[in-house]
């Protein structure tokens, strides 16, 4: 069941020193931020002392987030009624809001305000960069006494029995061939009474909880998008500071969801962004290139020409909503934020839910901790599945539950003309609910049916390749370390999926990770360049054989995000 480094191989019964707490939470991000934030708020206010330790596989708190992002500053007015003297890194409040549908590589059209579904308004919402925002929130954590440990990869969950008592970090210096490097540090066991996951899209280790518990076992299979980011400092000129534009259709065809994004943030900057639905069909399409493709648009390149691009990176995303959400707890686990995927597709926006899931996670694990019983302890973790429920994010994904899967069943036109419907008509109270149970994977068709795609050559100026763009993500992992994407069966990309589906991963990979390499196609290889991974996830989720695995590679490798 478990997802986890292989052991080296002179290291299995290697002793680990253990790290007691009264809770660990696992990921850095604003759902576990917003846990430990609440919780030591909690306990400040009666008078008690709690140790919270909080843990990132980033090199430091904010090098792996990125999002658009647009965010609603509701949750962060519960957190911190005070955060604007605070000091939080949210000051470009939204002026201007508009969505287009781009009709061709040349024309766009308008949507009247009118019949742009109610969610997709963003009054009152702020442009930000969502990793300054983690720093900030990681600093308000500390200075409520929280231990926020950056740079530990939490590679394993530790049981006793069937109930969740921590988690292992992985060992470092361990080389490619499993033995040790000469500074080889065995990971630590960090043990708690309560362990929240908050590892974000694709958690390796919620996935792995997922399984051991079933905590799918009503729930439709979560589905994805990809979201590929690009900050650029523009012309004065084309600087409109807190303007939103969406958009949808071009690139994209009718039958592949998705759309893109650019937002006027400070200091001059203007964040970019497609958003590509990971069931899309044609094994042929790549999202880093349909996004390059995006940019070339005029509605998009008149702002960009004459700018400079400072930022890039990659993410999967969460977008099955409501019908998708698992069972949010396990004896002495619990999950929040995207870890279990409250993500609101219909807004585009989680980062408001995953602050308010955490906090009512929080909220749970303090009233346990003064239980004086295991059995009231036990009611109080199992009661958080119930604070959600009582919650606004209850209700505001009850009124977008329809939102992916009318997009996957109906069409990007047809789809979007039932979420105005929906939201605007119904006010998010349509008398049904619609489901989507097949997974992303299983929708990809076989390359002899589908149309080959040709894209352009990047010209370097408005668009780019894939390799240009990882070293704008400054990934660097240590070369000497097994590889952390996993084939369950090393024949299946040549045997299989190049055949059948010309081996997609050479193409839904944002950073140029999988190639076929050779000439002569009766010795064709699979080659993965692990050093390039941006953790977005896609290949753990795209993967038509379900064939590849990401775990985490060592502390502290991966993106090191600036401001995304």
């Amino acid at each position: 069941m478990h997802e986890r480094f292989a052991p080296a191989k002179d290291s299995v019964d290697v002793p680990r020193e253990t790290l007691e707490f009264d809770v660990v939470i696992v990921g850095a991000g604003p759902a576990g931020l917003s846990t430990a934030c609440r919780l030591a708020q909690l306990a400040r206010q009666a008078g008690v002392e709690r140790n919270i330790c909080v843990i990132d596989k980033g090199a430091a708190v904010g090098a792996h987030i990125i999002s658009g992002a647009v965010i609603e500053p509701r949750a962060l007015e519960e957190l911190f009624p005070d955060w604007r003297e605070r000091g939080a890194p949210v000051t470009t409040r939204v002026v201007a809001d508009s969505l287009e549908w781009l009709r061709n590589e040349r024309s766009s059209l308008r949507i009247p305000a009118a019949f742009v579904p109610a969610a997709l308004g963003n009054h009152g919402n702020y442009i930000v960069s969502l990793g300054n925002l983690c720093r900030w929130l990681g600093e308000q954590a500390e200075t409520l006494g929280v231990n926020v440990l950056p740079g530990f990869a939490a590679t394993e969950v530790l049981y006793d029995g069937d109930r969740v008592a921590g988690v292992i970090t992985g060992d470092l210096g361990v080389a490619r061939d499993g033995t040790h490097r000469p500074e080889y540090q065995p990971g630590y066991e960090l043990r708690a009474k309560y362990v929240v996951f908050a590892e974000g899209c694709r958690g390796h280790l919620g996935r792995a909880l997922e399984a051991r518990f079933d905590l799918r076992a009503h729930a439709d299979p979560q589905h994805y998008g990809i979201g590929l980011k690009e900050i650029w400092q523009v012309d004065a000129a084309q600087y409109r500071p807190g303007t939103v534009l969406h958009t949808l259709g071009w690139p994209l065809d009718n039958a592949t969801e998705g759309g893109g994004f650019l937002y006027h943030a400070g200091d001059g900057q203007v964040y970019v962004g497609l958003i590509v639905a990971l069931s899309y069909r044609n094994p042929y399409l790549d999202p880093f290139e349909e996004f390059q493709r995006w940019k070339q648009h005029p509605r998009i390149r008149t702002v960009l020409a004459d700018g400079q691009r400072i930022a890039y990176g990659a993410r999967a995303v969460n977008k099955g909503g409501l019908p998708s959400l698992p069972e949010l707890t396990m004896p002495g686990g619990m999950l929040v934020g995207c870890e279990a995927g409250f993500l609101n597709g219909a807004k585009i926006k989680g980062s408001h839910t995953a602050m308010k899931t955490g906090m009512l996670a929080a909220e749970a694990i303090f009233a346990a901790l003064e239980c004086t019983s295991a059995e009231g302890a036990d009611a109080e973790i199992a009661r958080y599945s119930a604070r959600v429920r009582e919650s606004w994010v209850w209700e505001e994904l009850h009124r977008a539950r329809n939102f992916s899967a009318g997009l996957a069943r109906f069409g990007t036109l047809a789809g979007g003309a039932l979420a105005f419907i929906e939201q605007n008509l119904f006010r998010g109270r349509a008398p049904y609910t619609l489901h989507n149970r097949v997974p992303d994977r299983a929708r990809l068709a076989a390359a002899a049916r589908c149309t080959r795609i040709e894209y352009p050559k990047p010209d370097g100026v408005i668009s780019f390749d894939k390799l240009s763009s990882v070293f704008l993500s400054n990934t660097a992992h240590e070369e000497n370390q097994p590889c952390h994407l996993r084939l369950a069966d090393p024949s299946v990309p040549i045997e299989r999926n190049l055949p059948l589906y010309a081996e997609p991963a050479q193409r839904y990979c944002p950073a140029a990770v999988y190639e076929i390499v050779g000439d002569d196609p009766a010795h064709l290889r699979f080659q993965i360049n692990a050093a390039n991974c941006v953790h977005c996830k896609t290949c753990d989720i795209k993967d038509p054989a379900g064939n590849i695995t990401w775990v985490p590679p060592e502390g502290g490798g991966g993106p090191n995000y600036a401001g995304m």
